[in-house]
């Protein structure tokens, strides 16, 4: 697996667009251009979106908020090449910060644990996809398409310590839009030093998602049965990922 080469997609108007292939799974690598996670799309224009259809895309959710796509259109939404969805994941989210508590941790256990009909949603959504790649985003592409990333790769039979690798890698990624972020949330009226522990994507957080999931739920695919996923739309899931459809 070469990231520098492969993994990283630069199309012009993004900073975090990633291929969650080339992955180690008992079964062999999860496949090349079929699922990919990014940052916002909203500063795209003709150009990166038709770089993005050339990589394949024909699928693409979007998972932020109303008020995130009022500010920040999508312009995959009017786009006729891709299937557009919205799912906003993490809908009246916030957990209480605690002094020494990781609060990216918190945020997601209760994403995980109270938003559990979107990340269905989600899932089967990129289950049910028609063929070609299916790219999810949020804004960073850290938080909701981690725990999202996190998921697939886990269902796929990926180790914990690869889907650890994957999530810390949006630190340098996100880096040169890090001000951009700032700005946004000063805009919203939020206080700085306590939104930048928010922009954190410390391997530890990742660790403790995951051990959260397999301490409560058992398994990814224990969870994504848990929370209305049948066995053969898992089984569909694994497939995209590791599958020769």
């Amino acid at each position: 697996m070469n990231i520098h080469l492969n993994r990283h997609l630069p199309v012009k108007g993004t900073f975090n667009v990633r291929d969650l292939g080339g992955y180690a799974t008992p079964s062999g690598e999860t496949r090349w251009r079929r699922v990919l996670r990014a940052d916002g799309l909203h500063r795209l224009d003709d150009e990166g979106m038709g770089a993005l259809v050339a990589e394949g895309v024909t699928t693409v959710i979007d998972l932020r908020h109303p008020g995130e796509l009022e500010t920040q259109p999508n312009p995959f939404h009017a786009n006729p090449a891709v299937r557009y969805h919205n799912v906003s994941l993490f809908d009246q989210l916030a957990p209480t910060p605690v002094p020494g508590q990781d609060i990216l941790l918190e945020l997601y256990k209760l994403a995980l644990d109270n938003r559990q009909s979107a990340v269905a949603e989600v899932l089967t959504i990129i289950a049910e996809a028609p063929e070609g790649a299916v790219l999810f985003h949020c804004t960073a592409g850290k938080d909701r398409t981690g725990i999202v990333s996190a998921l697939l790769l886990a269902v796929a039979g990926v180790e914990a310590t690869l889907i650890v690798d994957d999530y810390a890698l949006t630190g340098p990624m996100i880096a040169p839009m890090v001000e951009e972020i700032i700005a946004h949330a000063v805009a919203r009226g939020a206080d700085i030093e306590a939104f930048r522990p928010m922009l954190a994507s410390e391997p530890a957080t990742m660790l403790a998602t995951i051990a959260h999931i397999e301490t409560n739920y058992g398994s990814a695919s224990a969870y994504l049965e848990r929370i209305g996923m049948d066995v053969a739309a898992i089984e569909r899931l694994r497939q995209r990922l590791v599958g020769d459809i």
